[in-house]
């Protein structure tokens, strides 16, 4: 094209679109043209046209002249009195660029009725490295997968969300996150050694389809203002090959790095069963760094969520024929409308007036199957009556059956209803009194399941009691101690289920529990008595010579005030009145209220309140399945994988610190299928 004869056109007005930094615009005869100054091409540069247009050949030009779009944006520095009008960018354009085109059917943007609209940035600095960090900030929290960055839907957004931005490679955000995740580990390291409590921790297993395992640790405190909280602190990922031994290596480690194995006060795992070894070794490679709290007696805690969901699992497996004929039987009403109307005017009848309605359950969780057979049982009068006048009906259930149903599933009642309490959602965490009771409600029900005549329910009972058993020999103490340290129950709770659990057995048992909680009473008050003294001998190294005269005067008084305050604390807290049972009573509330009262037993109650008795979300607790790690999690390295999971711990916001909009966070773990 020959553009040397063609005389560029006065202007007649000034030219307000940033895109004429650009284009020279030239008149040839009647029509006027605007010249593209990178490639030549000419286009029509009347003032009829507009310049949507123009940008659009803009974005694609500089596409091909690597140039960036943030050059157009430039010349706004330069006249700062003007708006600066940012290109459209379609998903043709943006696909037209890949080096390989992705099939996917998009549509186009309605780009003619947004001709007329501009963005003006006015005074707005846009700062690209900020901008990147907020993205990986927000990949971290909800939980996307980083390659999103890559996505052409992403792309597209983010061009016309903002030109100026670079878009960035995986490798790119997975390398910020980690920037972020060493940036967050530093102020959590700090918060946690500035603890002047202790802090226990939780550890718990996942898997993958490909058998690939992992292990989280979950630091558990109470922090001085009284709050219950949960950091996050690594996420391994485990070798096949590697051994109990190696694994304890491997979180003591972890304990060491985070400078808190001195400070721990209990380690619950989520499997209430096994595991037994590592538990063991972790307790005696940390009783070598520091004697543990009553000689590690309250270390070793086991999930109650995991046991309540073993007895559910046996209650569920003594059913399982008749959950089957119940399973059948509702396929047969439900298999035709005739069938479901008929069996309707037969719940008539037996007088049945619930609004349920009978369903199929999800197999996949144990809730579902409950609440089937919950329902099914209200209708137990319309089964008979179907049985009697249908004798196409061949799935029925004896009367025995129906007996069996109605007892197994009075107790999974109770035990639904344990789960309910035990099973804590992102927003709210039990604190380790209120397992005491629960447990053991548990605990008299089987008692009087196992005296039951009916040997199918007394022989399912027996075999549940020597589970429960074997973990209530482990952790009871613990949880009563825990239960005497709410103000509502004391020690009279103890002797309330103790009569009923133990018989003329239960004073030796109350004595167990009482001396337990005088002993550790006693090493809290010893600690006390070491800190105060290093203290007051750092206090008299600076004194004058009249001060260290009497240093002995001043042991005297801390000691004889230390006696006096340790009788106070326990024995008056328990001589004391329970206070009132109400359901606005928040313990932790009352301990910070009352913790000038009781100095050395908040110490006490602080520790123990903070022990995670439950590992188990609600989502996992009413499923079969356990923690599965989501897909893109598995597809990326160790330490990218370790980053985004913690990261996302970190930056989400407690519970009560939440705005009114509340940020909602997707969780890791999906069911197990």
């Amino acid at each position: 094209m020959d553009i040397q004869a063609e005389i560029p056109a006065k202007k007649p007005k000034r030219l307000t679109s940033v895109v004429w930094n650009h284009f020279e615009r030239v008149r040839k005869a009647e029509a006027c043209y605007a010249v593209c100054v990178h490639c030549q091409k000419r286009l029509s540069g009347s003032s009829n046209s507009g310049t949507t247009h123009l940008r659009n050949h803009l974005m694609r030009c500089l596409k091909r002249s690597n140039f960036d779009v943030s050059q157009i944006l430039a010349a706004k520095r330069k006249r700062k009195d003007e708006p600066v009008t940012v290109a459209t960018v379609s998903y043709d354009e943006i696909q037209r660029g890949e080096d390989t085109a992705i099939p996917i059917a998009y549509h186009k943007f309605d780009q003619e009725s947004k001709m007329d609209e501009t963005v003006n940035l006015g005074s707005v600095k846009f700062d690209q490295e900020r901008s990147r960090f907020d993205l990986a900030r927000m990949i971290m929290l909800h939980d996307y997968p980083p390659s999103m960055v890559e996505h052409v839907g992403f792309k597209i957004f983010v061009k016309n969300l903002q030109p100026m931005f670079e878009v960035l490679t995986t490798s790119v955000v997975e390398s910020d996150c980690l920037t972020i995740y060493a940036k967050e580990r530093q102020k959590v390291f700090e918060v946690i050694q500035n603890l002047h409590g202790r802090i226990s921790l939780a550890v718990s297993f996942w898997s993958s389809p490909e058998n690939v395992d992992y292990l989280s640790l979950t630091a558990n405190y109470i922090d001085d203002n009284w709050k219950l909280r949960r950091k996050l602190l690594n996420f391994l990922t485990l070798d096949s090959s590697q051994t109990e031994d190696v694994l304890s290596d491997l979180v003591v480690k972890c304990l060491m790095d985070w400078d808190i194995d001195r400070k721990l006060f209990s380690l619950t795992l989520d499997d209430c069963f096994g595991y037994n070894d590592l538990s063991s070794s972790i307790k005696t490679r940390l009783s070598e760094i520091r004697p543990l709290m009553k000689n590690g007696e309250l270390f070793d805690i086991r999930c109650a969520s995991h046991l309540v969901k073993s007895l559910l699992q046996d209650s569920m497996e003594s059913l399982k024929n008749v959950t089957e004929k119940i399973r059948e039987s509702v396929r047969f009403v439900k298999n035709s409308s005739t069938t479901q109307e008929k069996f309707d005017e037969f719940a008539q009848q037996a007088g049945i007036s619930t609004e349920k309605r009978l369903f199929l359950d999800n197999q996949m969780r144990w809730s579902s199957t409950y609440l089937m057979l919950e329902t099914a049982l209200e209708y137990k009068g319309a089964f008979d009556l179907l049985q009697e006048q249908d004798s196409t009906y061949t799935v029925s259930l004896s009367e025995e059956e129906w007996q069996w149903a109605e007892s197994v599933m009075s107790f999974m009642k109770l035990l639904v209803e344990v789960t309910n309490i035990f099973s804590h959602s992102q927003s709210k965490y039990p604190t380790s009194n209120v397992y005491f009771p629960e447990l053991c409600d548990v605990h008299v029900q089987l008692i009087d399941y196992c005296k039951k005549p009916d040997e199918f329910i007394s022989s399912l009972a027996t075999k549940m009691k020597i589970r429960f058993d074997k973990y209530w020999n482990k952790c009871g103490v613990g949880l009563a101690i825990a239960a005497i340290l709410d103000p509502r129950f004391k020690m009279k709770l103890v002797e309330y289920y103790y009569k009923q659990i133990y018989d003329d057995e239960a004073p030796d048992h109350i004595q167990e529990v009482s001396e337990g909680i005088r002993e550790l009473f006693n090493e809290y008050s010893g600690e006390l008595d070491d800190m105060s003294g290093q203290a007051g001998s750092g206090l008299t190294g600076t004194s004058n010579a009249t001060r260290d005269r009497l240093r002995g005067f001043d042991k005297f008084v801390h000691e004889t005030s230390n006696q006096q305050s340790g009788v106070m604390d326990l024995d008056k807290y328990l001589e004391e009145p329970v206070f009132p049972r109400n359901y606005d009573f928040s313990i932790l509330n009352w301990w910070k209220v009352h913790t000038p009262r009781y100095p050395i037993l908040s110490m006490m109650a602080r520790d123990i309140l903070g022990v995670p008795v439950s590992t188990l979300t609600a989502e996992l607790a009413f499923s079969t399945g356990g923690r599965v790690l989501d897909s893109h999690l598995r597809s990326v390295d160790p330490d990218t994988r370790q980053a985004l999971i913690c990261g996302q711990d970190w930056l989400q916001m407690e519970p009560e610190d939440t705005n009114p909009t509340g940020l909602s966070v997707v969780p890791l773990a999906v069911e197990l299928t």
